[in-house]
């Protein structure tokens, strides 16, 4: 498995439900991508000077991401899709 480096996450997307509250039905190819995640592994946290300032998530830890971050990098391991985010762009933690 890969261990993210500084205040980087492994995040796993969480499927969000197929139908609306409206109980219409969303076609794969319309629906976007989740904006929830499952904490996968995270980095040791970001050097403020000398300082370490440690993370604040944690493995398993179910997040809300920003849907269009600018740090995301979408990776491919075992056949798996997972995404790599800096936690500045994680919003909560549910």
């Amino acid at each position: 498995m890969l261990k993210p480096l500084h205040n980087y996450v492994l995040l796993e997307r969480l499927d969000e439900s197929e139908k609306t509250a409206g109980g219409i039905i969303i076609p794969d190819n319309a629906k976007e991508k989740p904006a929830r995640g499952r904490v996968v592994a995270v980095g040791p946290g970001a050097y403020d000077g000398d300082e370490l300032t440690p993370m604040t998530v944690k493995k398993n830890d179910t997040v809300m991401f920003a849907k269009w971050a600018a740090s995301a990098n979408e990776i491919k391991l075992d056949g798996k899709d997972y995404i790599l985010i800096k936690e500045t762009d994680i919003l909560g933690i549910l």
